[in-house]
């Protein structure tokens, strides 16, 4: 079996660019990439993991089939993000996340009606 190239934030960030109206940026002063100057993608260099824009519903997906490349950490739990291992994604994988993280970073945040279950409280109210 051929051994896998390793994804490297190079290979983020060439993949990135390719995809209409992302652009090189940065994050907490790490290298990220943005579209229409909202966050998709940024390198977390302590975890050699990228961290993903990504819908709740696919993060858990994600997460469940193959949590050895795709987990959150606590500060992650109530955000639409999840953590990607570079040593363990795979290029054809990685495009269609980047894919993903950019249409998720495009879309208009829905915020829950009062009285809707939601994973994170409104501005300005108590977490319990």
């Amino acid at each position: 079996m051929p051994r896998r190239k390793r994804v490297t934030y190079d290979t983020v960030r060439r993949i990135g660019l390719t995809l209409p109206g992302v652009e090189e940026s940065t994050s907490y002063g790490t290298p990220a990439l943005k579209v229409k100057c909202k966050l998709m993608v940024r390198l977390r260099p302590d975890l050699d993991s990228i961290v993903l824009k990504m819908p709740f519903d696919e993060r858990d997906e994600l997460m469940h089939a193959d949590p050895e490349t795709y987990y959150i950490t606590d500060h992650y739990e109530r955000y639409p993000w999840v953590l990607v291992r570079l040593s363990m994604v795979g290029e054809s994988a990685l495009i269609s996340l980047l894919q993903t993280a950019r249409a998720s970073a495009l879309e208009k945040p829905v915020r829950p009606n009062r009285g809707e279950d939601a994973r994170r409280p409104a501005r300005g109210q108590p977490r319990s």
